[in-house]
């Protein structure tokens, strides 16, 4: 037996393969305490969930307490996995039993939960990216009160724009706290601050969210984040390259890094300018540049060497 349940932010859809059992649940932390009592005493051979950026966790808490086995799979796997099955239509029940389906037929690898200091970790660096998305929607808000000069909430979005930006600056206090107060992460987060453009929100995502960082290769680590170009060939036919897949909490924060290199970092924004000069747009160049700075921390973890600027020979 292998359940399947499909993530969403407020409703669960548990999937049981290969009886077809369904049923749907919420995501309340009483709901999730119930559900995980119902599946341990179903006793499934895997669990399998798909990653959603973040809403997944509190459902991996909830088994993993049950020690029920379990596996995170990506979406898009499971995605073509369904339209190689024909099954084109797409419910939340349908993506369950398809998620069930997969686990069965597919056996992907067991996740392992992180320990209550990882997962202390990660959830700080989630909810500073909450925040920091409420602060973009309220500040276009803010903007298009300009177009109401007599508006009677101008007022009161002002006052949650500068609520939530004290509220993000108590949380770059606090992950620059939790990091400093505990020795595992400090060697490594000294090393790639060491590196111009990485800055502490940067530190704490990968540090959270990519623990392989510095124990594997540069083509594994540049896949596993999402930024190896992919190769599209058939016969005489050579495709673009296009970068897929991956973890966007990862390369959402490493875009803003490789941003700031192409910017700041004498190593980076001569790349960058080069790339430029030979043609490719500035989104090609800065894909080329996030994959480079990703092969560049890993290998500065991997060696555990502090990046040191290149001479002008070098450059």
């Amino acid at each position: 037996m292998v359940i399947g349940i499909d993530v969403a932010k407020d409703s669960l859809v548990v999937a049981v393969h290969p009886s077809g059992e369904t049923w749907t649940t919420g995501t309340t932390a009483k709901e999730l305490r119930a559900l995980a009592k119902r599946v341990r005493r179903l006793a499934p051979a895997l669990v399998a969930l798909e990653a959603t950026g973040g809403y997944e966790i509190p459902v991996l808490g909830a088994l993993a307490a049950a020690e029920v086995p379990l596996s995170l799979v990506q979406p898009g796997r499971v995605r073509k996995f369904a339209g190689a099955h024909g099954q084109l239509a797409k419910t939340d029940v349908i993506d369950a039993r398809i998620i069930a389906q997969f686990a069965a037929q597919m056996a992907p690898a067991p996740y392992t939960l992180p320990d209550a200091v990882q997962r202390g970790l990660m959830l700080l660096v989630a909810r500073r990216r909450q925040i920091d998305e409420m602060l973009v929607a309220e500040r276009q808000r803010l903007d298009q009160q300009q177009l109401f000069p007599d508006s009677p909430v101008r007022a009161d979005v002002e006052e949650t724009v500068a609520y939530l930006e004290a509220k993000r600056q108590d949380f770059d206090q606090q992950l620059h706290a939790y990091v400093a107060a505990h020795p595992r992460w400090t060697e490594s987060a000294a090393l790639l601050r060491s590196v111009p453009g990485v800055g502490p929100i940067t530190v704490a995502t990968l540090l959270a969210f990519l623990p392989e960082l510095g124990t594997l290769s540069r083509q594994e680590i540049a896949a596993l984040v999402g930024v190896a170009p992919m190769a599209a060939d058939s016969g005489a036919w050579r495709g673009q390259r296009h970068v897929r897949g991956g973890r966007a909490m990862v390369r959402r924060v490493l875009y803003m890094a490789a941003l700031a290199a192409t910017r700041h970092n004498p190593w980076l924004r001569p790349f960058f300018a080069q790339l430029c000069a030979r043609g490719k747009t500035g989104k090609q160049a800065l894909t080329a540049c996030m994959r480079k700075l990703i092969v560049l921390l890993n290998s500065i973890l991997k060696t555990k060497t502090p990046w040191q600027a290149p001479t002008p020979a070098t450059a």
